[in-house]
């Protein structure tokens, strides 16, 4: 039985952890019993789908509660879940070259469907950054398009399949990733442009998918000069609140990319992040890897809210979102693996990337 303060539990929920690997460890469980939101699952956890789908299920049922299993499942590349009978989706750039809205949104669905079979109820998906920049080492071809209203349109579709299908989507890196030079899992990326640019091109997705009223977006670990040059905009007021949520009427869950990526961990410390991400407007953390920085985290927060430098005011803002987006998406466990693999999505599958049929890419973000 968990002896954590209700503050504790308050601070907690704002928090979704990865663990080490295929079963439930003591300080994951431990951190489930004290009240975080949800955990995100890594290639290091998944395995067969029967495998997955056991592991999603009992994660669930430990838990006892609602409790939101997340998983980076884009295609291409970033695929979390990969072999049969999952469907091999080609890149997002293929799918925006062939620039079909309709396409996109079937593709939602399937990712939909598959992921709700296992036991996943949110996709870190679609990417919305826009590919401007060849250099680029992390984006390339998981953006749709070098043409920004192209990435909106066609993010916003996929989205809206994920959706139908009864999985959460997350449009992706808020404000922008695409047109850095460097990696942010490595480092932290600068971007010198000018606002008016930035509403042109990098804001474009964004505001699409925010008047779409989907639900959530992730922040990106970049400094963008023209918003807030010393921090980056995880932990920016001016980026979250001012141009999100006041400027582009975003109102849906807003989560960070992992704390612990080095573009946070090399410049700030963890605790730190937390605490500015949430008096920015953070409603959800990504702690990705290890128990005792997301303790750390945690017990962070829940002293700056006690001294009053986060408003309490601020963790109740986070809840209602919180618990919007798991009334709607927070499924109990479940298991419907007989329905994957089913002729329709391999059809789509292969009409969708002859030149992608056959190859199995080299997953990069671990």
């Amino acid at each position: 039985m968990t002896t954590a303060s209700a503050l504790y539990r308050d601070c907690a929920r704002l928090f979704m952890v990865g663990f080490p690997g295929p079963r439930i460890d003591k300080d994951f469980a431990a951190l489930m019993d004290d009240g975080i939101f949800g955990a995100i699952l890594f290639k290091r956890n998944v395995g067969s789908a029967p495998e997955s789908a056991a592991l999603c299920r009992d994660i669930k049922a430990r838990a006892g509660r609602p409790f939101i299993l997340s998983v980076d499942q884009e295609g291409g590349r970033v695929a979390r879940l990969r072999g049969a009978p999952f469907t091999a989706l080609p890149p997002m750039r293929e799918l925006g070259q062939r620039g079909d809205a309709g396409v996109a949104e079937r593709v939602g669905r399937l990712l939909a469907h598959e992921l709700r079979a296992v036991g996943f109820d949110w996709d870190f998906a679609p990417v919305l950054d826009v590919d401007t920049n060849p250099a680029n080492p992390v984006i390339g071809d998981r953006s749709f398009s070098r043409d920004a209203e192209a990435v909106g349109r066609l993010g916003v579709a996929l989205a809206r399949g994920l959706e139908a299908g009864g999985v959460a989507s997350c449009g992706k890196h808020f404000p922008g990733h695409g047109d850095t030079t460097t990696d942010s899992h490595l480092t932290l990326p600068r971007l010198p442009h000018e606002l008016e640019r930035l509403r042109r091109v990098e804001l474009v997705p964004f505001r699409a998918f925010a008047q779409a009223g989907l639900a959530s977006l992730m922040t990106a670990h970049v400094l963008f000069d023209a918003i807030a040059p010393d921090v980056p905009a995880t932990m920016s007021h001016k980026a979250l609140h001012g141009l999100l949520r006041q400027e582009l009427g975003f109102d849906g869950v807003l989560v960070s990319d992992d704390l612990e990526m080095k573009a946070i961990a090399d410049h700030y410390s963890v605790e730190e992040a937390a605490v500015e991400g949430t008096r920015a407007g953070v409603d959800l953390f990504l702690v990705c890897h290890h128990a005792d920085v997301q303790r750390r985290a945690i017990e962070a927060l829940v002293k700056a809210v006690e001294s009053g430098r986060v408003p309490r005011e601020r963790i109740t803002e986070a809840h209602r979102r919180l618990a919007r987006l798991e009334a709607r998406f927070a499924h109990p466990p479940e298991e419907r693996l007989a329905t994957l693999g089913d002729a329709e999505h391999r059809a789509l599958a292969t009409g969708l990337a002859s030149t992608f049929a056959g190859k199995d890419p080299t997953e990069v973000l671990a």
